[in-house]
């Protein structure tokens, strides 16, 4: 079994290398302090492939293995976490779980510009909404819920510590659509952002990692 890194694996650690030492590196500490969404850094790593790093290239991604991407996430989070993060949620959260178990509608829609990073020349990211106020990470004791009405799903809940919350154009979000179902009565849905009834609620203002933007979301009959 050969342990050493092919050349195309190099070949990509040192496109990250130098992305985070030319890109990440200059303003990282002021962007830290203020708060301020890496919004250049995040649309030169979609120039570079980075946002859709193991999605499929008839889907817009660069169709590489796990290895290239973890030794992308390494490079960069060293000199700064919040790009890191927000490449993390996009390639690991929401792109991998439209791939997998999307249909092709939703990835031609979605995942198409999601591995791209972007829209119509514009910004393109996804975030991933699981955790609540009462429920942290464990889907079995969330509140947020998507009521059967035939023709669509209404959604009402909230969401807390999301990454990507107000950058984000498309949220996955984790739902109960059977309680008495336990585990198996949550599903995950597909929300734009700008949506009737989303609401991008407070931003955290947190000790580290403070360019990514984590939010409150609201949803309120959310069709």
């Amino acid at each position: 079994m050969q342990f050493q890194l092919s050349e195309e694996h190099l070949m990509i650690q040192q496109a990250a290398r130098d992305f985070a030492q030319n890109d990440c590196l200059p303003g990282v500490i002021e962007r830290d302090e203020h708060q301020t969404f890496p919004k250049e850094q995040v649309k030169k790593l979609a120039e570079l492939g980075f946002m859709g790093m193991m999605v499929k290239p008839e889907y817009g991604g660069s169709g590489m293995d796990t290895i290239s991407y973890v030794l992308a996430m390494e490079e960069i989070s060293k000199v700064d976490a919040s790009v890191s993060v927000c490449m993390s949620v996009n390639n690991s959260l929401v792109c991998y779980g439209l791939q997998e178990f999307g249909s092709e509608e939703q990835k031609v829609k979605y995942l198409t510009p999601l591995a791209q990073g972007k829209k119509d020349n514009e910004l393109y990211i996804g975030a991933f909404l699981l955790s609540e106020p009462e429920a942290g990470s464990d889907a079995t004791s969330q509140r947020t819920t998507a009521e059967d009405k035939g023709d669509h799903y209404l959604l009402n809940g909230t969401k807390n510590w999301i990454t990507n919350g107000n950058s984000a154009s498309v949220y996955l979000v984790i739902a109960q659509t059977d309680p008495a179902k336990g585990s198996r009565g949550i599903n995950a849905f597909i929300v734009e952002k700008n949506w009737p009834g989303v609401v991008v609620g407070a931003k955290e203002n947190k000790l580290g990692i403070r360019g990514s933007d984590t939010h409150t979301i609201l949803f309120n009959d959310v069709k």
